[in-house]
């Protein structure tokens, strides 16, 4: 990692790469995150505002049903990694 810290943590207000952030007050988005691969560096907001996931352990089947269709509508930008903001929705709200 560089010694500066770069201007797009702070823009984004996140701790460091790769650390999602809640955004209550962005009016659609309710996650930022600084991913960072390599050398790449972006910001990705990610996230319905006001919509929960299932959870990792959901308890009603109308929950499991709705993050099995989220992981299978979105697998294949799941897949693309650190990169995608379905990495990120996965991760933190599925």
């Amino acid at each position: 990692m560089s010694t500066t810290k770069d201007p797009r943590l702070a823009r984004a207000g996140v701790s460091g790469f790769n650390k999602p952030k809640r955004t209550p007050s962005h009016p659609t988005k309710s996650h930022v995150v600084v991913a960072k691969e390599g050398d790449k560096v972006k910001t990705i907001r990610f996230g319905q505002q006001g919509v929960s996931g299932a959870g990792k352990a959901p308890k009603s089947e109308k929950d499991k049903a709705r993050r099995k269709s989220f992981k299978a509508r979105h697998a294949k930008n799941i897949a693309k990694g650190k990169m995608s903001a379905a990495y990120w929705a996965n991760k933190e709200k599925w």
